[in-house]
């Protein structure tokens, strides 16, 4: 008799107008190792999420415009990856203060709570929301612009959610962004992602290509893995860094909950993320 094959739910969200490339390629390696999987969207009360063995979180990417039922989502699912902590912890980018708390270099951020003044820097800045994917209600503005960004602010201040101001980092413009990619609690491969600030993530296609690390970008990302508040290895993970004032990387964000993997930038990827869920469902 032939085993009942490990079923699997990729949660994704309803209503995105385009689809993932990631997903077409996971669900074909999760097939052919032995995987029943399945896309289900995470705010349908009709799927039952306690009859699967695992269920991974990837394209969730309208959970900013309701965080609080995500997390009431994430909390509800027997088992899932990554895991709720995980999630709670990441969806609020006020970890990225965790972060450097930690010694990891990552970028200068003026938190800016409801009701505290707006403060800005002497050169261009971005100023986005602390619970926010991509670059969704993110906006760079020039110096003299500071009416602008002040009324910014009070829209996230007036919507409950803190402003985060950081300087934007011209080398975006020249070298893009490096994205670190681990799966299974090992590094995978890395991509350049170019610029996109103000650019709407859903419905847009990134600007991709691959490029491996350097030595000192994937030593922070490395490090940046091993001071989490968490002790078991995530299933995925993805470190963006971009180079900093001085040269050096810097963090810009730590995406641990539904980040794009970029499996078609590397031919092993789909079948190290299959592995890694293989992995998970069997421990």
């Amino acid at each position: 008799m032939v085993p009942d094959r490990p079923r699997v739910a990729l949660a994704t969200a309803a209503g995105l107008g385009f689809t993932d490339p990631d997903e077409a390629l996971a669900l074909t390696a999760l097939d052919q190792a032995g995987i029943e999987a399945t896309m289900a969207v995470w705010d349908d009360p009709g799927v039952p999420w306690g009859d699967f063995d695992l269920v991974v979180v990837r394209s969730t990417w309208d959970y900013t415009a309701r965080h609080g039922a995500f997390l009431e989502w994430a909390a509800s699912v027997p088992r899932l990856a990554n895991p709720f902590a995980v999630l709670a912890w990441n969806t609020d980018k006020h970890y990225l203060a965790d972060l450097e708390r930690a010694g990891v270099p990552v970028i200068e951020t003026r938190w800016l709570e409801p009701g505290d003044p707006p403060t800005f820097f002497d050169r261009p800045f971005v100023v986005k929301p602390a619970v926010g994917a991509g670059s969704r209600d993110a906006q760079r503005y020039e110096p003299g612009e500071t009416g602008a960004a002040a009324e910014h602010v009070a829209r996230l201040h007036a919507a409950g959610t803190t402003a985060m101001v950081q300087p934007y980092l011209e080398e975006v413009e020249r070298g893009g962004e490096q994205a670190v990619i681990f799966i299974g609690g090992h590094f995978s491969h890395g991509v350049r992602k170019e610029a996109m600030l103000g650019e709407a993530r859903l419905g847009r296609e990134e600007r991709i290509s691959a490029r491996a690390p350097s030595d000192q970008a994937l030593a922070i990302a490395r490090y940046a893995l091993s001071v989490l508040p968490f002790r078991s290895p995530l299933l995925y993970a993805r470190i963006d860094l971009l180079e900093g004032d001085g040269g050096a990387p810097v963090v810009l964000e730590a995406e641990l909950t539904e980040p794009s993997l970029f499996l078609s930038h590397d031919a092993q990827a789909p079948t190290r993320l299959a592995d890694a869920v293989a992995v998970a469902v069997s421990g």
